[in-house]
């Protein structure tokens, strides 16, 4: 049954993934559910791939998942499994408490722990040449920055894409938060989807690993009869709180993490990378504009250089920024169109295949075949449609520019009379209002977003219809006359009031192309009550002027000749983000809300503007 079931993954495999230099050498022998014993006496459950016939010790790629290591839906198996066939062991273990690993599972606790167990049960093995490496995207990202922290000596070397939720950023615990406002959709969708607490298994008295391995434990299904939209016909419902246990959805940590406090205790005490770790494991990040956390993964590989070791760790940390969405890239040779949402941005361009098998042979098989040699950040210029390179984020040659914003006091809609130049305001000018009302928000299309469920969930759309409601702010620029490079972190300063005791406020970045298409480069949000840091609580007085600092991540996007840059200022953005109610409560417990007249300001005492990084 055992060799049935290897070779019917090999075939799936010889036909999805495009192998390197020793394609198909080797067959694949799999031994299945091999319980693995944590240092607290809970078992973890691991899949071994093994390279049949190779002759030595082997090097191991570990994975770490919380979606089943036996799924065969994953679109990231191909390159996988195509290590093994290259000579790798592959080892695959389901996370503490999901399918068949023992104990609760609690996004971001154990993983430390857990993850240097593995790796050390691993290389205690007969036929391991002690040097364990990992990969994977996504959840299978995160696991691989929070195992570095632990610097075990074997962990010799990590591939962590889209890693972001493995690290406690300030505010952004898990991506679940942006300025203080909740991820709806994303955190609701996945935990509808993914984040059950409820495990399939056998009783107590039978042998784990002998029943995940027979016949008759084929007969149970371990995923959840449940499709991940389910969440979606409530998610207008109030409170928000109740979302998920309204859709019928299994326990899940969904209610905590909308309910406790950005930057709090909560999240603190999880098991993430924070700014105080230290590495010893060289790592190649790798991440993308269309996703969440791509800043964060910036920061995390500026981290990790800073805060190495030794020499080899510190000179041997490398970044990839592609424009794609979530962890679109990660079976990537180069050859293919990439189109991001509905942004075409051309031909891949880098094989991304290749580069992550010659790092594995680095590290794992000691080949020197030039990887390390590569630039330290390789990102995708968007516009340009082309990769570019330097030794260090932000780029050393940035030049921050300030655009402000102008109006009449209409920049209400597209069709008003929003404008952003560089020309600061010189006296003052009328304030631009609208009606923030929570029962009609402005939807979401696009953005940085994953796991949603929804079909424009992530990506590069046209914003002309959201443009045209008069609850959205438009400031356009003039047609530029030759192209801006924008590169770098990005954020707002708005000058704000409100007749709410709290709100939010939205900003979003947008390149107008020459036939009116006007594509989302990226966005950010901030709940007022948090405009001077996640530890104070406060609430606005009626129509005070506030500043407040919007955090609009990173980018990389060429303005073309012909194009003009566009900010867009509203209060909702929904349901990627959840509704502020406007009563100054605690508003994921609420069902009642208050309608707001919300204003941007902008005059010489109150400069609102945009922040650009531009690049010569």
């Amino acid at each position: 049954m055992k060799r049935i079931i290897a070779t019917i993954i090999i075939l799936s495999v010889s036909v999805g993934g495009t192998i390197a230099s020793e394609a198909d050498k080797y067959n694949m022998r799999v031994e299945k559910s091999i319980q693995v014993e944590m240092r607290d006496g809970t078992h973890l459950s691991m899949d071994i791939y093994f390279p049949e016939g190779k002759k030595g010790k082997l090097p191991t790629i570990l994975q770490q998942t919380a979606y089943s290591k036996v799924r065969e839906n994953s679109r990231y198996n191909a390159y996988q499994f195509s290590l093994v066939k290259r000579g790798y062991a592959l080892a695959i273990a389901d996370m503490r408490g999901r399918f068949e690993s023992e104990g609760r599972y609690k996004p971001g606790m154990d993983g430390r722990e857990d993850g240097y167990d593995l790796v050390s049960w691993i290389t205690d093995q007969s036929w391991s040449n002690k040097r364990v490496g990992s990969m994977g995207c996504s959840y299978l990202g995160d696991t691989q920055v929070v195992l570095a922290t632990t610097r075990h000596p074997h962990h010799v070397e990590a591939v962590p894409m889209a890693p972001a939720t493995g690290y406690m950023a300030p505010g952004r615990p898990w991506q679940a938060f942006d300025g203080g406002v909740f991820e709806l959709a994303q955190t609701a969708g996945w935990f509808s989807g993914s984040g059950s607490e409820v495990v399939y298994g056998p009783p107590s008295w039978v042998d784990r690993g002998e029943w995940f391995r027979s016949d008759a434990a084929q007969l149970f299904s371990q995923v959840q009869n449940r499709d991940q939209i389910e969440y979606f016909p409530y998610v207008s419902t109030l409170p928000i709180i109740d979302i998920l246990k309204k859709s019928g959805a299994p326990p899940t940590d969904y209610e905590n993490f909308v309910s406790h406090n950005p930057d709090g205790e909560y999240f603190r005490s999880r098991h993430w990378m924070n700014d105080t770790d230290r590495f010893t494991t060289p790592m190649l990040f790798v991440d993308s504009w269309y996703d969440y956390g791509v800043a964060e993964t910036l920061d995390m590989w500026n981290i990790a250089q800073k805060n190495s070791d030794t020499k080899e760790s510190r000179d041997n940390q490398f970044v990839i920024i592609a424009p794609t969405t979530h962890c679109q890239y990660s079976n990537s040779d180069g050859t293919e169109d990439w189109v991001v949402g509905e942004r075409d941005m051309g031909i891949a361009g880098l094989d991304f295949i290749d580069i992550q098998d010659r790092w594995h042979d680095r590290w794992l098989m000691g080949s020197e075949n030039g990887i390390t040699d590569m630039p330290k950040v390789q990102y995708f210029l968007m516009g340009k449609n082309e990769w570019r390179s330097s030794e260090v984020w932000p780029l050393a040659n940035t030049d921050y520019k300030k655009f402000y914003l102008h109006s009449g006091g209409r920049a209400n809609s597209r069709y008003g009379d929003g404008a952003i130049s560089d020309i600061a305001p010189d006296g003052s000018q009328m304030p631009d209002t609208f009606i923030y009302d929570p029962a009609s928000p402005v939807p979401s299309i696009g953005g940085q977003a994953c796991c949603t469920g929804l079909d424009t969930g992530a990506g590069g759309y046209d914003q002309s219809e959201t443009e045209m409601r008069h609850d959205v702010l438009v400031y356009t620029s003039d047609v530029l006359e030759e192209g801006l490079n924008v590169t770098g972190p990005l954020e707002v300063v708005l000058y704000v009031s409100s007749s709410a005791k709290d709100t939010d406020f939205m900003a979003k970045l947008v390149d107008v192309y020459p036939d009116g298409r006007a594509f989302n480069v990226q966005e950010g949000a901030l709940r007022m009550r948090y405009r001077d840091g996640f530890s104070k609580d406060l609430r606005m007085e009626a129509d005070e002027v506030y500043e407040a600092r919007l955090d609009l991540h990173a980018t990389a996007n060429y303005f073309g000749p012909g194009h003009r840059i566009r900010l867009e200022v509203s209060s909702s953005s929904f349901p990627r983000f959840d509704r502020n109610l406007n009563t100054g409560g605690n508003n994921y417990d609420e069902s009642e809300w208050v309608i707001a007249e919300n204003a941007v300001h902008h005059s010489a005492k109150y400069p609102s503007h945009l922040l650009l990084p531009t690049v010569e």
